[in-house]
């Protein structure tokens, strides 16, 4: 799994990627991935062709939430915590093509989940890269809606 660009492995159940390559995907399988949620764009420079097949192909559920990287929304957040838990019993892997919004995705919902704090929150981003001012208004943004909510 490491040598998917990216690839940190937050607990048991969950880990968080820039995207796999076609060779990797029966890896993901392999480690008992039950989920995978793709924030990538379909027609993006690093998107599979046709990833939802080779996903469903291999036993694994494929959800698709296509972010634009210059203009990430708070509803997409919102179809994410909400897919995120559904599936909460199960292993899920959250990808985009360098793991950039999938790790603020994952960590603004180990936020909500209470599985992190807001600075642990804002570390765990970090550790993967470090957000543009697009994407930490992105961020200030959902913390209101998730206060809200």
């Amino acid at each position: 799994m490491s040598a998917i660009f990216n690839f940190h492995k937050v607990s048991g159940h969950l880990a968080c990627a820039g995207q796999p390559r076609e060779s990797q995907l029966p890896s993901i399988a392999d480690e008992g991935y039950k989920v995978i949620i793709n924030l990538a764009l379909a027609d993006g420079k690093y998107a599979l062709n046709d990833e939802a097949a080779l996903i469903n192909g291999l036993g694994i559920t494929y959800y698709h939430i296509p972010v634009l990287f210059d203009s990430p929304q708070v509803s997409e957040l919102a179809s994410f915590v909400g897919l995120m838990d559904k599936h909460a019993d199960e292993k899920i892997f959250v990808h985009c093509a360098a793991n950039y919004r999938a790790s603020v995705f994952t960590g603004l919902y180990l936020l909500k989940t209470g599985s992190l704090n807001e600075v642990e929150m804002q570390d765990f981003i970090e550790g993967i890269w470090q957000p543009d001012p697009i994407w930490q208004m992105f961020i200030d943004e959902s913390l209101e809606w998730m206060r809200g909510s």
